[in-house]
């Protein structure tokens, strides 16, 4: 039997391509025959950010209200410290753990239906952790799912694929080396059969990416940035690699600190850079209307928007525009058709001309924000450290719509499937929403 996201593909694959023959029509029968709560929501979240990348969902009748007495399906405790985001895959909901003092990495499965603890696997024992700064933990980099595999990714402690049926460890990487100096928080993603991911730390720095089915090396590229520092604290990174396709050619878009660099897929040639400043970069990226927007973090530019169709260094020729306009550190932005939207730390939310750069709005929500807010339902999610999510619309005058409240506070982005939102906070997870 097909899974609810296979019949899901099947069914929007059909609608979407003109009826030519009658065995197309004899699929779409089959696939509309289907309950429409099976083909319309099994959109899996697999990945930090989710399907898309961006942090959109096409889910609708999502919560708007909760608080630890009202819309909340289930509450499950997570011990440990980890601040990496939930990924989704059919019935469970995938985390990646550690414990506070990163001796033990796993992985543990939560059942959506009931919130049960299905799973909970040690990947790595690591005898003597490197240091992890109090405000990030040893588990901060968000697996990516795909059908029967996760993939966990905990910096250089080590890399590995679990089987989801089984619960077996099928590989396993220990030696991608780097000091991240403050702990890891760069996430890998899958491209077609590559797990890409970014080690950028004090003292090495490099984009490797494996062979998905075996681990085994495909490709590994050096930064080769011009820091400006002999400082290794400046030349830190935790980004998340976005795949793109322009002008013909597909280019794997992986920031840094002092420069963004976009890479070959399938060989890791190096096919443009832009010098922007900064450290610390975590956003991920975004692609819209021929351009790429990066988020410098801690200094530099700040926010940039650029042309993907460059050769070499196009830091003089292919920036579109640039903002200093509400931009933070840490979360990442949304795109909102010809707008973006962006949390600052301090907690100010601000919308910018996505082609042009203008500011438009501005609103403080108040706390502190490192979670990256998500767009489904027309509503903007953004939760923030001290507990609260802010609903906002996602429609001019982007009025706050209902602020809700739990008992802690949020590191982790929001995931969504199957009319709920699924929301890890510093100790819990939550199915925010009705029983499926």
């Amino acid at each position: 039997m097909k899974s609810t996201a296979d019949v899901a593909s099947l069914f929007q694959t059909v609608l979407c391509r003109p009826v030519m023959h009658d065995r197309w029509v004899a699929v779409a029968w089959l696939a509309i025959s289907i309950p429409m709560s099976q083909a319309w929501t099994a959109t899996p979240w697999p990945e930090f950010r989710g399907a898309t990348g961006d942090g959109v969902s096409q889910e609708q009748n999502l919560p708007v209200e909760w608080s630890e007495s009202q819309g909340v399906a289930w509450k499950v405790a997570i011990p440990g410290k980890a601040w990496s985001s939930p990924v989704i895959w059919d019935d469970l909901v995938w985390l990646s753990n550690a414990t506070e003092d990163g001796t033990r990495l796993s992985a543990v499965a939560v059942a959506r239906d009931n919130g049960r603890i299905v799973r909970d696997i040690t990947v790595f024992e690591i005898a003597a952790p490197q240091f992890c700064h109090a405000f990030n933990s040893y588990a901060s980099c968000t697996p990516v799912i795909e059908r029967d595999r996760l993939y966990l990714h905990y910096g250089s402690a080590g890399t590995a694929c679990l089987d989801t049926g089984s619960g077996t460890i099928l590989w396993t990487r220990q030696d991608l080396p780097c000091d991240h100096f403050r702990g890891p928080g760069s996430s890998p993603i899958i491209h077609g059969d590559l797990l890409i991911v970014a080690l950028d730390g004090f003292d090495l720095q490099y984009v490797v990416a494996l062979d998905k089915a075996t681990g085994k090396t495909v490709w590994r590229r050096d930064r080769n940035i011009d820091y400006g520092t002999t400082d290794g604290d400046a030349k830190k990174a935790y980004p998340t690699a976005t795949v793109i396709r322009s002008q013909g050619r597909d280019q794997v878009i992986i920031p840094s600190a002092g420069a963004t660099i976009a890479y070959d897929p399938a060989s890791g040639a190096e096919l443009w850079r832009v010098k922007h400043g900064g450290m610390n970069a975590s956003a991920r990226p975004l692609f819209a209307h021929g351009l790429v927007y990066i988020n410098t973090a801690a200094g530099g530019m700040k926010f940039l928007a650029v042309r993907p169709d460059g050769t070499g260094d196009v830091s003089g020729t292919h920036i579109a525009w640039k903002s200093s306009q509400g931009t933070g550190t840490r979360s990442s932005q949304l795109l909102l058709g010809e707008k973006l939207f962006l949390i600052g730390d301090a907690g100010t939310a601000s919308v910018l001309d996505a082609v042009s750069g203008k500011a438009l709005w501005q609103k403080r929500l108040g706390g502190t924000f490192s979670a990256s807010p998500i767009l489904a339902d027309g509503r903007i999610y953004a939760s923030n450290e001290g507990g609260d999510t802010f609903v906002l619309s996602a429609a001019d005058p982007y009025p706050v719509v209902a602020t809700n409240t739990l008992d802690d506070g949020c590191m982790a982005s929001p995931a969504v499937f199957d009319a709920a939102i699924y929301l890890r906070t510093k100790t819990h997870l939550y199915r925010l929403g009705t029983r499926p």
